[in-house]
Formats: structure tokens, C-alpha cells, sequence
């Protein structure tokens, strides 16, 4: 019976810091690892977590690994074969990511996975918390303290049993959004740049809001700090 995980990774912005987060389905409880570099690409950390997540298993382990990367996904399942052929190289040049790749390579060949491509954001619960622990990532290489809502545990926490709280009256329903107005020439923006991410404004403005939010204000003074200084990309 193989183990289901998921992994997922990102920056923000991209180039920038970035941060990975896994979800182990282990049968006695889920584990959760999380990390982050202040300098990376979104598929650099794809990459690292998915090498992360392998690392975890010995040899010989069956494992279902579920990305919402097609660029992790491909790479070991298409195009890794041609590459090594080639000398590690493409059609236009040495492929990049090298040696995440071979790392990548390494561990899988040692290991019995099935590559799963998901969607993300879709509402798929070990995919939506593996980018909540990518977030987590980003605030650790970003220096900002832990969030207690999203903080990994690397094993299983085992609770004490508590007695049952009294019943709460019913809750009112959540309402399903909040209309936001947007200024016209920021809309423009977020037009244009939905259309180079290939999705929709809507989606794209709620990773932002997403990604804002995991950061914080501190996290968010940093980053303003960091492209005020243009520091270099990784």
C-alpha cells in the first residue's frame, strides 16, 4: 500500500523568498515538514520539496507522490530520461535546476513513487495545507516567528483526552465573499499581470491576498525592503 503525500512549494515574489512545505498521510498521523531560503524560484522550491518529502522514506518505500507542479512532475516522468542521455542537457542549453534534479533523480530511482499531478487550490485538503506549511517556509527564511495555525509538527502529536464541551447554539452562515473595490489603474495591473500567470484576475488577486496574509505586516515591510535595495536573485 503506497503513502500518500503531498508537496508543494512557492515564492513570493519570484524570485525571492521562497518556501516548501510536505504532508505525510503516515498511518499512524500525519507529519508535516516545512523549510524556506530567502532567495529562490517558485520552482527551485517545487523542486526541494518534493526532494524533502523522498528524503523522509528509506529505500524501497511506496509512495504516491501528489504535486501541483507539471514542472516536478514532467521533469521525472518525461523528460529526466532524454536530459540524462543528453548529458544532462536540452535542446537549448544545460537544464536548469541541475542539481535539484539529480538529487531528484537519485531519490526517486531508489524508491517505488507514483507522480500524481493535482490542481491546486482546488480544495484538496493535503494540497491546500502543504502550500499553508510553503508559506510557513517563506516566514522561517524571512526571520518572522512561527504562526500557531499553521506551525508543522515533523511527528504525530498525541493529545490527551478532554472532556466533551458543552453544545454551542448553531452558527450563522459564513458569508461566501467580500466585494472588494479595486482603483482603476491597479485593476489594469492585476489584469495584466493574471493574463502572464495564465489564470483568472479573481484567482489571481486571492493568492495574493493568500500570500499577504501568511506573511503578515512584517513580512510584507520586508519584502518592500528587499525590492527597495533590488537585491539580486538567487
Amino acid at each position: 500500500m503506497r503513502t500518500i503525500v503531498y508537496a508543494d512549494g512557492g515564492c513570493d515574489p519570484n524570485p525571492g523568498p521562497g518556501g516548501w512545505g510536505v504532508v505525510i498521510q503516515a498511518p499512524d498521523g500525519p507529519i508535516e515538514l516545512c523549510g524556506g531560503e530567502t532567495q529562490s524560484t517558485n520552482n527551485r522550491m517545487e523542486l526541494t520539496a518534493a526532494i524533502r518529502a523522498l528524503e523522509h522514506f528509506p529505500e524501497g518505500a511506496a509512495i504516491e507522490m501528489r504535486c501541483d507542479s507539471q514542472y516536478v512532475v514532467k521533469s521525472v516522468t518525461e523528460w529526466i530520461r532524454g536530459w540524462k542521455l543528453k548529458g544532462w542537457r536540452t535542446t537549448t542549453g544545460p537544464v536548469k535546476n541541475v542539481e535539484l534534479m539529480q538529487r531528484l533523480d537519485e531519490l526517486a530511482a531508489r524508491r517505488d513513487v507514483r507522480w500524481v499531478w493535482v490542481k491546486g487550490h482546488s480544495g484538496e485538503a493535503g494540497n491546500e495545507r502543504a502550500d499553508r506549511l510553503a508559506a510557513q517556509g517563506r516566514r522561517q527564511a524571512l526571520g518572522l516567528p512561527p504562526r500557531a495555525d499553521i506551525a508543522p509538527a515533523r511527528t504525530p502529536a498525541v493529545m490527551p483526552a478532554a472532556a466533551p464541551a458543552p453544545a454551542a447554539p448553531p452558527a450563522e452562515p459564513a458569508p461566501r465573499g467580500t466585494s472588494i473595490p479595486v482603483e482603476g489603474g491597479l485593476g489594469l495591473r492585476l489584469s495584466r499581470a493574471a493574463k502572464q500567470a495564465g489564470t483568472t484576475p479573481q484567482a489571481y488577486a486571492d493568492e495574493i491576498l493568500r500570500l499577504a496574509l501568511d506573511l503578515g505586516p512584517e513580512g510584507l515591510a520586508l519584502l518592500r525592503d528587499a525590492k527597495a535595495r533590488k537585491l539580486p536573485a538567487a
